[in-house]
């Protein structure tokens, strides 16, 4: 049976983030995550996921200016000491929120620097975050994020064959409609 977390961030927007707790309890949710958990007290959210029974399933680590547009930093050159204080941080968090797996963006491809050193600083960054999440056993993650939604994403996903790996309901031609743009 599959595990479902609401995402914290995207649902229930129509109430304050902390209100969206008990939303995505109601609604039959037993895990959440959000993207960051840095603006709000560490006891405080804490405090919700005990009252409403919740696994915390995974949060970020920081990610920069995410306001100016940031959308991670660990393929940043020259801010390798921000991203190893944002791994700490990140840490402090998952222990206080009983989170077992830590995610990463990594950020946008800057410009004017040589890839070979933006690849270089993210494999540098990648490494020092996996060995101190290692030391505490929790789980790290590092999340592809397509062109369409992330312009500019550094790692923007895949472009290798998909296994359509399922058991059609009838007919498989009339199965695979869905299919056939990207057939062409």
């Amino acid at each position: 049976m599959p595990k479902f977390s609401a995402n914290l961030t995207m649902l229930f927007n129509e109430v304050e983030f902390l209100d969206r707790f008990e939303r995505a309890a109601k609604a039959g949710f037993k895990g959440v995550e959000y993207l960051f958990p840095y603006g709000w007290d560490k006891k405080q959210l804490a405090e919700r996921l005990n009252r409403y029974g919740f696994v915390q399933v995974l949060h970020n680590l920081p990610a920069g200016n995410w306001q100016a547009g940031e959308r991670g930093i660990a393929c940043l050159p020259g801010r390798e000491g921000e991203f190893r204080d944002g791994v700490g941080t990140a840490i402090e968090y998952a222990k206080a929120l009983g989170c077992s797996c830590l995610n990463c963006l990594v950020g946008k491809t800057p410009q004017g620097i040589p890839s070979d050193k933006v690849r270089q600083t993210l494999v540098d960054n990648l490494r020092f975050a996996a060995n101190a999440l290692e030391k505490e056993g929790i789980r790290f993650l590092i999340e592809p994020l397509n062109d369409q939604d992330m312009p500019g994403f550094y790692l923007a996903g895949y472009d290798g064959w998909i296994g359509c790996e399922y058991i059609p309901a009838g007919k498989t031609e009339d199965g695979l409609k869905w299919i056939e743009p990207y057939l062409k």
